[in-house]
Order: C-alpha cells, then structure tokens, then sequence
C-alpha cells in the first residue's frame, strides 16, 4: 500500500504564481485583487465557507492551491437558478461539488424526518441554506451554467451514496448518486490523492472520460472491459451450500455463461467466472467483484443485504477489488479506496496556509460549526470501531492516519498565535475517536490481507497495538508549552481500548477532563449492542471504575456522560425499558436522547430496510432483524431513555401495562415511574391519574415530586383547589 505517488511531490501548475490567496476567492473582485482572470477549478459547497482544516472544501481548495492550481468557492449558492454558478465564470478544469460537511438529508431532517430549524454551517445558524440531496442540485446548475464543464462530485454525501442505496427519508432503494447527477466522476472517502492526480492529468490535457484507473473514484462505463475477470459476489461471501439451480445473487442481466463457464462469446468480452470456494491466484488489479445490479437489490431486500455485506467486506485499500453494479444500460464502476495519507503528507495538508477563520465576507455573523471547533486540533484520521450505524469507518476507512507530535505541536502554537479570542484552552485533542492516535495492526501484512468490518469487536485483535502511551507523551508536551492553561479531550472515546493502558486513563482524568466526560455506551442489552457491534457493558463498568478512582486520587468531582440511541435495529420494548432502570439505577438522566436515523451504506441501515443482519453472511434463510420503525413505537423508545420526564409516563404507563409490568409503575425506589400526574403534563391537565386519584407529595423547600409520602386528593373531577 506504499506504492502511491507522494502529494507534495507533483510538479506544480504554471498559475502557482498567483498563489496562495489570504482567502479563497468567492466573488470576481476578490479575483481581481489577486490578478486572476479565471479560476482552474471551482468548488461548491453547501457549507458556508470556513478557512480551517476542519471543513472539507478548505482542506481540498488549500490542497489544489498547494498544486498551483486556481481555486475558487461558491458557498451556500441560490440554487433554484443558474445564476449563482456563473458568478466565478467558466472554471478551466472542472466544477467540483459536494453536499458539504454533512449529508444534505441528514443536515436537514430529525430522525423523525421534520426539517430542521437550524443549520450549524451556516452565518447565523439559519436554517433552509441548502437544497435535499444538494450533491443532485448543485450538480445540475453547473451543467445549466457551463454545460462543457466537467463535474466532479464528492464528500460524504457523494462517498455514502456511491453505489445504490436505501434512502430512508423516501423509504426506497435509489440509484447511485452518479447517474443522478449526471456528474462525471464520484470521488470518495479522503480525496486528496485522487483529487490531485486527477486535476494534474486534466491540466495535462486528458479527457475526463478517460480517466479510469484512479483509487477513490467511480464513474460510469458501457460495459466491463474484456481485460478484466468477472467474479460474482455471491463467490466471494457464499450464501451457503451451492445448488444446481440459479443462485439468488446471480447477476440476471448477465448471460447463461455467467452460472458456471467461461464466456465464449469473443475475445472482446470480460472473463466471467463462478467459484465453488473463494477464488485464488488472480491479478487483484485486473479483477472485478459484480454485485447485484439496481434492479436486483431494489426489489429484493436479500439482496440488497448482500450487496452490502461485500462493499463492506472490500473496503480495505490493501486488498479490495473494483466492483460493478448495474444500472440500467450501463455499468457502476467503483475503484478501490484510496490508499491511506502517510503521516509527512497529512502534516503538510494540515500545515497548508489556513486562516483558521470565517470567510470576511461574512461579517460578525456566528458560524456555530466553527465555533464548536474554532480551538481544536484534528490529530488523526479513521476509526477501527466499525460501529453499524456509523459513517466514519465507511468515509474515513479503519485505517488510522497520524499526524506528526510535532505538526500537531506546531498547529497548537499557531492557534495561540493567530486565532482570535484564544485564552489559554485547547477544546478538543482528538479526531473521529481522541484515543486512536497511533494504533495499528502490528503486522502490515495482515493488516493489507484483513476483511475485518471492526478491530474490536466482538473483542480487541490480538494484532492491534492498543499502547497508547505515546499519545500520553503527547498530551504532557501540548499542556506544557507556554500559554496554554488546559487541554480538553471531547472527541469520543472507544473505553475498550483505553482501558488496555491504565496509565492513559489516569493522564486522561487527572488532566484533561472538564467536569464531564461524553462516552457512548450505545445500550445495555445484548440484543442491540450486538448488531451495533459495541461491548458490553462490563467494559462500561471497568472504565467508570478507573475513572472513578483516578478522579479521587486528582482530588476532582468529575462525571461520565453515557450516550444511548433508541429505536436502533436489533431494540425491543424489553430490551428499552431494561436500559431505562438501568438509568434509573445510577442516576442518569438523559436532557436529550437519540433515536436512530439510517444514514445511507451504514450497515444498520441495512438492517433497517432489509431485516437482514449483513455482519454474517446473508441468504434466504439467515438471520431476521426486527426494528423498531412505527412512529408510536419510536415514541416510546426514546420516552424509556427519558424516563424521568412527566410528559412519557401516560405513554410508559401504557406500555409497561402491556408488557406485564405494572409493577415497575409507583412511588417507591423500585419502581421506574410514578402512578400519578403532575398538573399540567402528560394527558392529565389536572393532576389526577388513576381510580385512587394519588397526588405527589411536595417537599416545602423544593416544591418537587416526592415519594416518602401520599396524600389523597378529592373525587376526580372535582380537583383540589391551588
């Protein structure tokens, strides 16, 4: 995997000259004052446009700058016109898009689906800045605009969205986000390889269309070349004993020659081949994995869970195949991932000439996105947790990138120096998990020949290197140097790891915890945690032991914050309200909750629209996952996870009683909610529930609900007066 052209190491452009900008421009006068007549590329974003390494389009417009390349951003466009796309004029070399920091839907709409009324990158935190499937839209005005132009889609939206996915917010299985658009090539996971070469290959004066052999891509092609060799995907994870008759995951756009020989149509057509044991001895970068086509998977759940499964299972850079999908007439071809940034390349993209601030063009206007992280610094890339519901591993990979001690150094110093408002405290030290900083597989080559979908569960590797010793180094040398008061970890934490070094606990406890510490526990129950593929809990109580007691010997009060999800696939009633008294037992009580929402390619998103589990292998006759999808249903989920507030107990009250469990309802310790209803809350306006009309209790200095003492209240309908 070490074999990819360094970065930096491309001849840069001829328009380096002009480079790089204080800001990349967003208007023609900002390209005037920079002695530009035209931008190589131009970058639309549905993001409002923040100068620092936290947000997609800075990071791709620096690393394209660092080329030599011209770039300009067009943030937040209007896009029920074209007008909006022209403002920079006809770029050179291609449009690129994306959806921004976050998928468009998923920035948009609640897991119930009502739209929100806010957006975090946006001035203001307004909401309604951006389009659904922006990736779609944007796409779509920049051929109105320029219909000559290239269009090169990508970031999270485009990278979750690759291949034909279900889409939980129309409840259907949709193509592949590049035929939709109409772009021309799809970039996915961590760009900048692929983005790079690709810019430099165009600038060279290569057609678009030709441009086939890049890692990190898809594009759309008529037919497989005849060079390539054909492997089912049901070969590849068998569903089990092979039958004479024509498999389930048979490609049927395919001809006969597909179900066992070799084709004998000519020498122009590909090599297909079926297996009776996983094939060996082919040329990986010659051969391509067919999954079952659009067709296929949106009428057939079955497969659908299957063509999941093996994207999954080819996911890693040092051993993944090509795959094919069809659409309609012509074919979905995804490239490989990328291969992972080593750490000199990563230090130079994090090291570009960055304001660390908003575009001015904005004014005073708060961006809360950016103020979240305004003080932070990234230290990493990727997440081995493989977590069913997360996008991370899916964009990122679960191979780690490390930055450098001393680029992360340097970037510490240069917030102090330059960043506005800086008063000493460093918000986060982290990345998609703070405590993933330099862990690896302890063998390169197994890690090149892993298909793994997680490096921790349903237990930790015994080829993962868990020390994180260095990144305790690490964190005494960032609180030591000068001007810095505190360093706060508030990325998320995989505890099963961090209990592997008791030493990183410790310094994580004594040093850098601020009262609170955020950890996702996810659920109690088996059942779930199963099919979210998270330890158990005893994990949870061996690192709240640790954290307890090195709280004590810093002599701090200090707390853990556990994060649970309702409703994910896998949940029942039981297994909610088990979680609940499991709240209720230590003490916790949740201000917000989360229900889960499919996000697209997740694994439980395909759990979710297939009842089918794709972290085993998949047939007709595997395993059934029930969710929890009805409305009502998830009401009553997240009313578990919040137990405590008045306004769930009618609906708790009822459940429980269906459920057999009327004796979880009262007023002792014993029970999880109380038989009465405060005035005003709930279904009761008046404050009287049940036939012996119990009122709470309420103590003379708090004026709260009590539970030593009962007091009856007059007839129902005739209310005590206040």
């Amino acid at each position: 995997m070490d074999q990819a052209k360094p970065l930096f190491s491309y001849r840069r452009y001829w328009a380096h000259k002009f480079t790089p900008a204080p800001f990349l421009p967003m208007s023609r006068e900002e390209m005037d004052a920079l002695g530009w007549d035209s931008c190589d590329i131009i970058l639309v974003t549905g993001d409002a446009y923040v100068d620092h390494p936290s947000f997609g389009m800075a990071v791709i417009g620096r690393t394209l700058e660092a080329q030599g390349f011209r770039v300009g951003i067009i943030a937040q466009p209007d896009w029920n016109s074209a007008d909006d796309f022209r403002k920079l004029g006809r770029p050179n070399l291609y449009f690129g898009v994306t959806g921004g920091n976050m998928d468009s839907m998923v920035n948009r709409y609640t897991s119930e689906r009502r739209v929100r009324s806010d957006d975090a990158y946006t001035p203001g935190g307004e909401g309604g800045k951006r389009p659904d499937r922006a990736v779609l839209v944007y796409s779509q005005r920049c051929r109105e605009a320029f219909s000559d132009v290239p269009v090169v889609i990508g970031g999270i939206e485009a990278s979750l969205r690759r291949i034909a996915h279900f889409d939980y917010w129309q409840e259907k299985v949709r193509r592949s986000v590049l035929p939709d658009s109409k772009a021309d090539i799809l970039l996915f996971g961590n760009a900048e390889r692929a983005i790079v070469e690709l810019t430099h290959r165009l600038a060279s004066g290569e057609d678009i269309r030709d441009i086939t052999d890049l890692r990190g891509t898809a594009f759309m092609r008529r037919t497989v070349p005849g060079d390539y060799t054909v492997i089912d995907s049901s070969e590849i994870d068998e569903p089990g004993e092979i039958h004479p008759e024509p498999s389930p995951y048979q490609d049927s756009t395919q001809s006969p020659a597909c179900a066992g020989q070799q084709n004998t149509a000519g020498d122009d057509q590909p090599t297909v081949i079926k297996f009776e044991r996983r094939p060996r001895g082919l040329d990986r970068e010659r051969t391509v994995v067919r999954l079952p086509g659009f067709e296929q998977v949106k009428a057939d759940p079955v497969l659908y869970a299957h063509a999941s499964r093996i994207l999954h299972l080819e996911s890693n850079p040092g051993n993944a195949r090509a795959l094919v999908q069809r659409h309609g007439d012509r074919e979905l071809w995804v490239n490989p991932p990328p291969l992972p940034l080593r750490t000199p390349e990563l230090d130079g993209v994090f090291e570009l000439p960055y304001q660390r601030v908003p575009h001015p063009a904005y004014g005073d206007a708060r961006i809360p996105a950016y103020e979240m992280i305004r003080f932070s610094i990234n230290i990493m890339r990727g997440c081995f947790g493989g977590c069913s519901f997360c996008s991370i591993t899916e964009h990122e990979g679960r191979i780690i990138q490390n930055r450098s001690e001393k680029s992360i150094l340097k970037e510490i110093e240069t917030l102090r120096d330059t960043v506005p408002g800086f008063t000493g405290n460093i918000s986060d030290l982290g990345g998609p998990t703070a405590n993933m900083w330099r862990l690896a597989c302890k063998d390169p080559k197994i890690e090149s020949s892993c298909r793994r979908l997680s490096c921790v569960y349903p237990g930790i590797c015994k080829n993962l290197d868990t020390d994180q010793m260095p990144l305790v180094r690490l964190y005494r040398k960032a609180r030591a140097l000068p001007g810095v008061k505190r360093v706060f970890i508030a990325s998320g934490l995989r505890y099963d790891i961090a209990v592997e070094t008791p030493e990183y606990v410790k310094e994580l406890v004594s040093h850098h915890v601020g009262g609170y510490l955020k950890i996702a526990p996810e659920h109690t129950e088996g059942g779930p945690l199963s099919k979210m593929m998270k330890p158990g809990m005893g994990t949870y109580d061996r690192f709240k032991a640790m954290f307890d007691k090195y709280s004590k010997e810093a002599g701090k009060e200090q707390y853990l914050i556990p994060y649970f999800i309702a409703a994910h696939p896998g949940t029942t009633d039981e297994d909610m309200m088990n979680l609940a008294l499991w709240l209720k037992q230590h003490g916790y009580r949740a201000d917000q909750v989360q229900a889960f929402l499919p996000s697209p390619m997740a694994l439980a998103s395909t759990m979710w629209h297939t009842g089918r589990n794709p972290l085993r292998r998949v047939d007709r006759d595997s395993e059934v996952v029930y969710s929890p999808k009805g409305a009502r249903q998830r009401r009553l989920h997240k009313a578990f996870l919040r137990y405590h507030d008045a306004e769930n107990w009618p609906l708790l009250r009822e459940a429980l009683k269906k459920m057999g469990r009327s004796d979880l309802i009262g007023n002792g310790k014993k029970h999880l909610i109380p038989s009465w209803q405060p005035k005003g809350t709930g279904d009761n306006p008046e404050g009287v529930r049940g036939a012996k009309g119990i009122k709470p209790f309420r103590t003379k200095h708090t004026g709260q609900p009590g539970a030593a003492r009962q007091r009856k209240t007059r007839r129902p309908g005739k209310p005590r007066r206040s």
